[in-house]
C-alpha cells in the first residue's frame, strides 16, 4: 500500500489500464496521453472504500486553469502490476527553482535531520515545469517527527517560517496517520481531537494517542 502524496510513476500497461478506467470526462484524454508521453508521476491517494487489495488509487492533478483558476484532479485506480516505480515526496531541499529560493532554503537548513518533503501545487511545479503556483498557493509541507522533541522542534519551525511564507501541510507520524501542523496547534489550545487522515479512513482522534507513537524524549 502507497501512502498519500508518494509519487507513483506508472508502465506502459498502468498507462493503458488508466485510459481504460479513468472516470475522467474524454477532454482529459489529452493530459493523460501528455503524462505518460513526459514520464511524469502520479500522485498516491487515499484509498477508495471498494479498492481491490491489488489495486492502486492516484489522482493526476491538472494546473488550475487560466481563466478561473479552477483546480481538477483525475481520479485514477491501476492494478499494482501498471506501477513502474515510487518514491517518496519531493524534499524540500531539491525545489529548483521556486518563487521563493531564499526563505525555502532557509527553512531547509533550519530543519537540520527533521525530514521535510513538499506536495501539491509546488511540488508539481518542480517535477512538470507546468505553471501550478499562483499568488493564492500555499506552500505544502510535510513533516515527519520521530520524536516528542522533533515534533515540538517542527511546530516551532512551520509556525515561525509561517509569518513570512503561505505555509500549510501536514504532520506524518510514525504511524503513517497525518494530522494538519495548523489544526494541531489550535487543538492543543482547545483540549480538542483532531483529523486524522490515513491511506485508507478519515476519522478524529486525541492527539494522545499519536503522541504515544513518538520515541522519548
Amino acid at each position: 500500500m502507497f501512502g498519500r502524496h508518494e509519487l507513483v510513476w506508472l508502465n506502459a500497461d498502468g498507462w493503458r489500464s488508466a485510459r481504460e478506467r479513468a472516470s475522467a470526462p474524454p477532454a482529459h484524454a489529452d493530459a493523460l496521453a501528455r503524462w505518460q508521453r513526459e514520464d511524469w508521476p502520479l500522485v498516491a491517494r487515499r484509498r477508495d472504500g471498494d479498492a481491490g487489495t491489488e489495486e492502486v488509487c492516484l489522482g493526476l492533478p491538472l494546473p488550475p486553469d487560466a481563466d478561473g483558476g479552477n483546480k481538477v484532479r483525475i481520479a485514477l485506480r491501476i492494478n499494482r502490476s501498471g506501477v513502474a516505480r515510487h518514491t517518496a515526496p519531493l524534499p524540500l531541499a531539491a525545489l529548483s527553482p521556486s518563487p521563493w529560493p531564499d526563505l525555502l532554503a532557509g527553512l531547509a537548513r533550519d530543519a537540520g535531520s527533521l525530514p521535510l518533503r513538499v506536495y501539491g501545487s509546488l511540488a508539481m511545479q518542480a517535477l512538470t515545469g507546468l505553471s501550478y503556483v499562483t499568488a493564492r498557493s500555499d506552500i505544502d509541507l510535510l513533516a515527519y517527527p520521530a520524536t516528542g522533541r522533533q515534533l515540538h522542534a517542527a511546530l516551532a519551525l512551520l509556525s515561525q517560517y509561517a509569518t513570512r511564507l503561505p505555509l500549510d501541510g501536514e504532520l506524518i507520524f510514525p504511524s503513517g496517520q497525518a494530522v494538519s501542523w495548523k489544526e494541531w496547534l489550535q487543538a492543543k489550545l482547545s483540549q480538542s481531537r483532531v483529523l486524522v487522515k490515513e491511506a485508507h479512513a478519515v476519522h478524529l482522534a486525541d492527539p494522545q494517542t499519536l503522541l504515544a507513537t513518538l520515541e522519548q524524549p
